[in-house]
């Protein structure tokens, strides 16, 4: 069965409900507060080579604590929850102080507009990290592509993977992703729920 027919029949199964509902959850920071917006933010910078699930669980427990402390004691109670990277606590607190920006950029509909400005202006953000990001919040029109979509993109003969995700590699990798959502009536942020549960069984943020 081709990667088309079996995203077809997720759409058909109570699969579709959750993801649903998710997206749904997404579409809800339309109208968040700037600070919740930034501890997404937060999420998404902690996420590269660590799990999500566990950086989900470090952003629930520290919360409030993201938007006030400086940058050496964040970084210890990063370290103290077992954050693999304590050191990136500058990096968040550098975040913070472009909210300004980032709430103006933000006004925009066009998510690849916003991540463009993301990657050049928040240290630790990657076309990854950034459109992981965007899709959490709402923006549909932006490919969060992490070694699980290579595989299953891959394995179906989409692509050959890259050991490299340079910017022209994820663009182009992107298209292919747009092309198949097209093909298949979902949007890029359904598509990527879509075959993170075929590659993992689950559905995270």
């Amino acid at each position: 069965m081709d990667i088309s027919q079996q995203l077809r029949e997720l759409q058909y199964s109570p699969i579709h409900k959750k993801i649903e509902q998710r997206i749904k959850e997404f579409k809800r920071y339309q109208y968040a507060s700037h600070n919740d917006i930034f501890l997404e933010l937060c999420f998404c910078l902690m996420t590269a080579s660590c799990p999500a699930e566990r950086c989900l669980q470090i952003q629930q427990i520290l919360r409030e604590e993201f938007l006030h402390l400086s940058s050496k004691d964040l970084e210890k109670k990063l370290r103290d929850q077992g954050y693999r990277f304590p050191n990136r606590a500058p990096r968040i607190t550098a975040a913070r102080k472009q909210l300004p920006q980032l709430s103006q950029q933000l006004s925009q509909s066009c998510g690849r507009t916003i991540r463009e400005w993301l990657v050049e202006n928040i240290h630790g953000l990657g076309y990854k990290e950034a459109s992981h990001f965007l899709r959490n919040i709402g923006y549909d029109d932006v490919a969060i592509i992490d070694v699980h979509i290579l595989r299953i993109l891959e394995k179906h003969g989409m692509i050959s993977a890259p050991k490299t995700l340079t910017k022209k590699r994820y663009l182009t990798i992107e298209k292919k992703l747009e092309e198949l959502a097209d093909h298949t009536g979902l949007t890029l942020a359904e598509l990527d729920l879509y075959l993170w549960y075929m590659q993992t069984g689950k559905i995270l943020k």
